[in-house]
């Protein structure tokens, strides 16, 4: 995800994509730890999302201050 698109969305749909975002990594950790899963560098991708879009949501509170 692209923080041009983070951006773009609203809060409820950030809301919305951290928690289908973590809600993948942990079916992806559950995935990892039974040796199931072949693409593990999407957990990391996943990670770096969350970040982003938690950084989006942190400037937008400090701006509304």
């Amino acid at each position: 995800m692209k923080a041009k698109d983070i951006r773009e969305k609203t809060n409820e749909e950030l809301d919305l994509d951290i928690e289908k975002c973590r809600r993948e990594i942990f079916d992806l950790r559950l995935k990892f730890q039974t040796n199931q899963l072949e693409d593990t560098s999407r957990i990391r991708n996943l990670r770096k999302d969350v970040a982003r879009i938690e950084t989006e949501k942190t400037a937008r509170r400090e701006s509304a201050n």
